[in-house]
């Protein structure tokens, strides 16, 4: 099925700027950038969940440091 949406000029331009090649599709524009979309959000998700982690190896560094140092000072909570 096939449907007809309306866009305003300033979007067509803008689809026909990002074409690819001259005869590409306008669905096929969208399309692209809705993969493209998807993954720069995995791709950030995927760098996020790698921060965290290297944020809590560091912390674990931290934690593992005030321990040591209470022992060593022998302080009391």
């Amino acid at each position: 099925m096939i449907t007809t949406i309306q866009i305003h000029d300033n979007v067509k331009r803008e689809l026909d700027r990002l074409k690819k090649i001259r005869n590409e599709t306008y669905e096929q524009i969208i399309l692209r950038l809705m993969r493209e979309v998807e993954k720069q959000k995995r791709q950030q998700k995927e760098l996020l969940i790698e921060g965290c982690r290297v944020m809590a190896k560091e912390n674990i560094k931290i934690m593992n440091g005030f321990s040591f140092a209470d022992k060593e000072i022998g302080w009391e909570y």
